[in-house]
C-alpha cells in the first residue's frame, strides 16, 4: 500500500510541473519544454518500473502466465493472435518461457499509450493525469492486460475521431483488436458519438433503448454468438456499477448545465458529451450484458479528459475552485475505496510482489 500511494502521490506531483500546451518556439527548446520531457519521462518510468516488476500481482495473472504455456506448447487458448504471436516471438527470442518480459512489453506499450493520449489530448495535463491514477485506471492495468492495452488503444484513438481521420482510425482499432477483440465495439460507438443528433434522432435512440427491458433473452444470444467462450460460465450474470451510474449521472447533469456555452458546436466536446451518455445508458439499461463494464469503461474513460475540460468553461471563478475541489475530494474518496478492495480476489493488486524478491507460484500446468 505504502509502495502505491508513493507512486501515485509522487507522479501526480511530477505531473503538476507539466504544461502540455507551452509556448513553442522553433529555434530552440524553451525551459517548460524541457520541464516536460524530464517530467514526463520520469513518471513513464515509475510507473513502468512498478508494472514491469510484478510477480503475481492481478487477479489474472498466474491464469495469463498459464496461457503463455499453452501458447508455446501451441494448444488451444482463447487469447487473440496478437497476443499469441506476441508470446511465440518473445518465448524463442528468449529461449524459454520469459513470460516476464512479456508483462513488460504490454506494461511499456499500455503506459506510453496512455500518457501520450492524456498529454496530447487533454486541456490541463495534471489534472487530467490525477483523475487517471485516483480513479484506478493505472493499477488495474496490472490484471486484465489485453484489455487495459485495449482500452489505451481506444484513449489513443479518440483523437482521429475528433479529427475525423476515420482511416487512422480504424486501422488502429483493428490492429488492437488482435489483442483484445472488444476493443472492435468501439468501432460503431464512437463513430455514433462523433454524430451531431438532432432532438427527434435521440427520442427515437431512446424508444429504441426500452427493447434491453424485453428482449434481454434476444440480446444474450447475440452476446454469446460474439463470445462463445461466455456460454454456461458466471460471465453471463451481468451486474452494473452504481458507482459508474452516478459518475456518469453526476456529469451528465454538470454537461445538461454547459451545454450551450461548453458543447454545443464544439465537436470535441459534443463526443465527449455523448460517450458520457452513452455510458450512461449501458450501465442502465444493459446490466444483464456480460461485462458490460468492460464496454462501459471504452465510454467512461473519456471522462478524464472531459470532466476537467467542462469545470474549465465556467465561468464564475468561485463556482468553477468549488467543482474543481468537489472533483478531486471525490476522485480522492473512489481512490480510497479502490485501494480498500486492493486484496479482493477481483482485483489482487495487494500484496506487491517483484521478481526481484519471490518466485512465481506453480500454475495449472505445473501441478498436473
Amino acid at each position: 500500500m505504502i509502495l502505491y500511494l508513493s507512486v501515485a502521490v509522487g507522479t501526480v506531483l511530477l505531473a503538476g510541473m507539466v504544461d502540455n500546451h507551452p509556448n513553442i518556439q522553433s529555434y530552440k527548446t524553451t525551459r517548460q519544454q524541457m520541464c516536460n520531457r524530464i517530467c514526463l519521462a520520469a513518471i513513464f518510468l515509475i510507473l513502468f518500473a512498478v508494472s514491469a516488476s510484478r510477480l503475481n500481482v492481478g487477479n489474472d495473472y498466474a491464469k495469463y502466465v498459464e496461457f503463455m504455456h499453452l501458447v508455446n506448447c501451441d494448444a488451444y487458448v482463447p487469447t487473440e493472435a496478437g497476443f499469441n504471436l506476441l508470446v511465440k516471438i518473445i518465448y524463442g527470442l528468449s529461449g524459454f518461457e520469459n513470460f516476464l518480459l512479456v508483462f513488460a512489453v504490454y506494461a511499456f506499450v499500455t503506459i506510453l499509450l496512455f500518457l501520450l493520449a492524456i498529454y496530447e489530448q487533454s486541456d490541463e495535463f495534471p489534472i487530467a493525469y490525477f483523475l487517471f491514477m485516483a480513479l484506478g485506471y493505472y493499477f488495474q492495468t496490472f490484471s486484465t492486460v489485453r484489455y487495459y492495452l485495449a482500452l489505451a488503444i481506444a484513449l489513443y484513438s479518440m483523437k482521429f475521431v475528433i479529427r475525423k481521420q476515420w482511416l487512422r482510425f480504424i486501422l488502429l482499432v483493428i490492429l488492437g483488436s488482435f489483442f483484445h477483440k472488444s476493443l472492435l465495439v468501439v468501432l460503431p460507438l464512437y463513430v455514433l458519438a462523433s454524430v451531431t443528433w438532432k432532438k427527434w434522432q435521440l427520442a427515437l435512440i431512446a424508444l429504441f433503448c426500452t427493447t434491453f427491458l424485453f428482449m434481454q433473452d434476444f440480446y444474450l444470444k447475440v452476446a454469446v454468438f460474439l463470445y462463445p467462450s461466455y456460454e454456461d460460465t458466471e460471465y453471463l450474470e451481468g451486474g452494473t456499477s452504481y458507482i459508474n451510474i452516478l459518475r456518469c449521472l453526476a456529469i451528465f447533469i454538470l454537461s445538461v448545465i454547459y451545454y450551450k456555452k461548453a458543447i454545443r458546436g464544439n465537436r470535441r466536446m459534443q463526443f465527449y458529451f455523448y460517450l458520457n451518455l452513452g455510458a450512461l445508458v449501458l450501465y442502465v439499461f444493459c446490466s444483464f450484458l456480460p461485462i458490460i463494464s468492460r464496454i462501459g469503461y471504452y465510454l467512461t474513460i473519456s471522462h478524464i479528459i472531459f470532466l476537467p475540460a467542462l469545470i474549465q468553461e465556467t465561468e464564475n471563478a468561485k463556482w468553477r475552485k468549488f467543482l474543481r475541489a468537489g472533483m478531486i475530494a471525490a476522485a480522492i474518496c473512489y481512490f480510497a475505496i479502490f485501494m480498500s478492495r486492493a486484496y479482493d480476489d477481483g482485483l489482487r493488486i495487494l500484496p506487491y510482489q517483484s521478481f526481484f524478491f519471490h518466485n512465481m507460484v506453480d500454475i495449472i500446468s505445473d501441478r498436473s
